[in-house]
């Protein structure tokens, strides 16, 4: 029986090692790859149900660890309990990432909540008149301040995202969610989107155009 001599042996261990590196790195998890090649890597990974789970969503009440390990799902929805605490909302929203997590392809879960006129979901929040009555003000800055405000309380809570705000014009009264609405005219609509870099932050100058601006606080 031949022998191989260390210096060969450690080769060929090298080699091996290099060949199943190979084989179970995923281009779609390495943060230097261009966004389209990790996107392209990812799509050919899933299956049929993972794609229809990733453009799912669901309510919190459902989304039980059983459900979001076989499918990636994104949630928003009610409160975790009565009189929710902010440390309550960290431990229902990293308790679904973490079985997001968990799935085959570890892709995260983006839980969203409706804060509109402030968190309104948690206990002793503040809460703001809704947009309605704010579009009364006529004043971007004040609404701007709002959005600083609710923004802050969301992120203290564990959760990014945010389903606001509603520049809905409404001139029908009989549409059900006019209250969401700051005004029926679109000149004033359009002064209140200033709530908008009060929740993600102002926009650098030199940040790139069409590209969503997703980098503030």
């Amino acid at each position: 029986m031949g022998r191989f001599s260390i210096p060969k042996l450690g080769i060929l261990l090298l080699c091996c090692l290099a060949a199943v590196s190979e084989a179970t790195y995923a281009k779609y998890k390495g943060p230097k790859q261009p966004v389209d090649v990790r996107i392209e890597d990812l799509m050919s990974r899933m299956t049929l149900a993972e794609k229809i789970g990733q453009m799912t969503q669901i309510e919190r009440s459902v989304a039980t660890p059983d459900v979001m390990k076989k499918e990636c799902l994104s949630g928003r929805g009610s409160v975790p309990a009565i009189k929710a605490t902010p440390e309550t909302c960290i431990k229902m929203v990293n308790t679904i990432q973490k079985d997001s997590l968990s799935t085959r392809l570890q892709i995260p879960m983006i839980y969203g909540i409706d804060a509109v006129h402030g968190h309104n979901n948690v206990y002793k929040a503040t809460i703001f008149p809704h947009n309605v009555g704010l579009g009364v003000t006529r004043d971007p800055q004040l609404i701007k301040k709002i959005g600083d405000a609710t923004a802050l309380k969301v992120r203290a809570t564990g959760i990014f995202y945010v389903f606001a705000p509603c520049i809905a014009v409404c001139r029908d009264p009989r549409w059900g969610r006019c209250y969401e609405s700051y005004s029926e005219d679109h000149k004033i609509v359009q002064l209140m989107t200033e709530i908008i870099p009060g929740l993600l932050g102002d926009i650098p100058g030199n940040s790139k155009k069409g590209v969503p601006f997703v980098s503030g606080k």
